[in-house]
């Protein structure tokens, strides 16, 4: 009884500390897993497995069997930044084991976050700004990035990749974008070309009828290129987006520098069973060892990942968890502490996660 009680109360972290600044960034956020893990009454068993082009240089696999199958037994996974610039496959392609684990989990729900955490970090000067908070759900495993490694060549003429909606994935997308939008202020924006090509058309006719099974939830349309202009004119107008992979590829990276960067941005990439956790940002490998890096974005996707788990275990305690590191995280930004270099500061990784935990409090 007493062990069953333990594994009940434990959550099991798949942690994939990746290259470059992967690592660095993974350390403070562990740190703040275990101390908001502690303030709340639960366990964290995190467990380090290799990933990533630096795996790949080293011992031949950037996403090793032993890996996959930690993550498909863990109840999460913390995945830090993958991938080197000197560092590629065969055909010069880019090692991004992240991507393949999307697709092999079937993690079609990539959540983006965008608050403005720091409103000086903001670059719009209207006073609005300070109200950014919305939430990009880009698909993760179809659209334009279903053609990766299966490009058609026409010699040295022509190469043509493919794009690819499906019925089934699209339903799941929109169910889980609604079901998040009832979770917050209830308006959903699809976000798509369907005046253009046919398989957005596809896309937006699914999103209809499934918009029909939750009238309480406002919808609006928009094309992308509209988008894209009204997310830097009235940002602060949106709750929910959805929106194809590649589209949601681009919008997210626009969506963080609305509030002050890749630093600010996590991320989660969610499916039926599984959800891997990890900051937007890439590897940057022109300050790894140095020890500046900023480590927020990677603090707020374990945040992201106790809110998930809480709400996916109905946990009320894992739910306030991520909750509390998400207000830690706007205190240390707002008090200078967790400034880093990026951001106009001077704080180290380390100072700045330690910041965090300070400001921790049940």
């Amino acid at each position: 009884m007493i062990w069953e009680a333990i594994l009940n109360d434990t959550i099991s972290i798949a942690v994939l500390p990746g290259d470059g600044i992967g690592p660095e960034v993974m350390v403070p956020a562990l740190a703040v897993l275990h101390h908001a893990a502690k303030l709340y009454g639960f366990n964290v068993a995190a467990l380090e497995h290799p990933a990533g082009a630096g795996n790949y240089r080293d011992h031949g696999s950037a996403l090793p069997q032993s890996t996959i199958d930690a993550v498909a037994e863990a109840d999460a996974t913390l995945l830090a930044a993958m991938g080197l610039p000197d560092v590629r496959y065969a055909d010069n392609t880019e090692i991004v084991p992240q991507i393949d684990l999307r697709e092999i989990f079937g993690l079609y729900g990539g959540i983006r976050p965008i608050r403005a955490w720091l409103p000086d970090a903001v670059p719009l000067k209207d006073p609005r700004a300070a109200d950014i908070d919305f939430v990009l759900v880009r698909e993760s495993t179809e659209g334009l990035f279903v053609g990766r490694g299966k490009e058609q060549t026409d010699g040295d003429r022509a190469v043509r990749d493919i794009m690819e909606v499906t019925r089934e994935t699209s339903e799941k997308l929109f169910h889980f974008s609604f079901r998040l939008a009832q979770q917050r202020r209830k308006h959903l924006t699809l976000v798509d070309k369907a005046n253009v090509l046919g398989s957005m058309a596809f896309f937006r006719r699914i999103f209809d009828e499934v918009a029909e099974h939750y009238p309480d939830v406002t919808t609006e349309r928009a094309y992308v290129d509209a988008m894209a202009m009204w997310m830097v004119q009235r940002p602060w107008d949106f709750d929910v987006m959805v929106t194809e992979n590649m589209f949601g590829d681009i919008l997210s990276d626009l969506a963080a520098g609305l509030v002050g960067g890749l630093g600010l941005a996590p991320s989660g990439d969610i499916g039926d069973d599984c959800a891997i956790f990890q900051p937007s940002h890439g590897t940057a490998p022109d300050i790894m060892g140095q020890g500046i890096a900023n480590p927020n974005a990677m603090i707020l996707s374990a945040a992201l990942m106790l809110d998930w788990l809480g709400r996916k275990r109905e946990d009320d305690r894992m739910v306030k968890a991520g909750a509390c590191i998400e207000a830690a995280v706007q205190a240390a930004l707002r008090s200078g502490k967790a400034l880093t270099g990026d951001l106009g500061g001077s704080a180290s990784t380390f100072d700045a996660g330690e910041a965090v935990i300070v400001e921790m409090k049940v």
